[in-house]
């Protein structure tokens, strides 16, 4: 499903971090199929693949992303040997008014991308800037759109500040990103997956 040759065409920006944005990476038909088959979310936040049940549609998204060829187009891309790092794959379905707030990520991500699932989008807020400064969400050198098959790939540096501006509802993506070591992978997915955890239950009490 994933157009390889549109993310192989696109060129790397270095300002004001290292990054690619690339748009129709899903086709319309392939788009409304995988929205059609998103797992079922108990509430915002992220949650691990393996924590979800998804139909094979969805299943075969996420395998696309996890086989070599993805992951060496997008390594020869960045300049990254990417072969011996593990991937954290996770799945955002809905944003909440604290989302968005500006950070960098931490020093154990080397690499991040985002597929955005959504329909085509017209809201101000929830577009993913790209920043020049800290602190300043309104200067941006890039802002996005999380319109359904569009693909964001970041590299993580000391500059590399991004956020959006707060929106409350659904907002689907399918996340990815390539942690330093297997510790910081371990880590990352255990935070994660107790959260996940928590989520389920606080949505139980809920409905019960």
């Amino acid at each position: 499903m994933l157009d390889l040759g549109a993310i192989s065409a696109k060129s790397i920006e270095i300002s004001p971090f290292k990054h690619m944005v690339v748009q129709g990476v899903l086709s319309p038909v392939d788009l409304a199929a995988v929205r059609a088959d998103f797992p079922a979310l108990p509430g915002p936040g992220l949650f691990p693949i393996a924590s979800l049940v998804y139909g094979p549609v969805f299943q075969r998204l996420v395998g696309e992303v996890l086989t070599g060829k993805f992951e060496t187009l997008i390594g020869r891309k960045f300049g990254l040997e990417l072969g011996d790092k593990p991937l954290l794959v996770t799945i955002r379905g809905f944003s909440q008014q604290r989302d968005g707030r500006i950070h960098k990520d931490s020093k154990s991500k080397l690499l991040s991308g985002i597929l955005y699932l959504n329909d085509i989008w017209d809201e101000s807020g929830g577009r993913l800037r790209l920043l020049r400064q800290e602190g300043d969400i309104a200067d941006f050198a890039v802002e996005v759109p999380p319109s359904g098959g569009t693909l964001v790939m970041f590299m993580r540096s000391e500059n590399s500040w991004h956020g959006h501006l707060p929106y409350v509802g659904e907002r689907r993506a399918l996340m990815f990103t390539w942690m330093a070591s297997k510790l910081a992978f371990q880590r990352e997915l255990g935070r994660h997956s107790l959260s996940a955890i928590v989520k389920r239950q606080l949505a139980s009490l809920t409905q019960g």
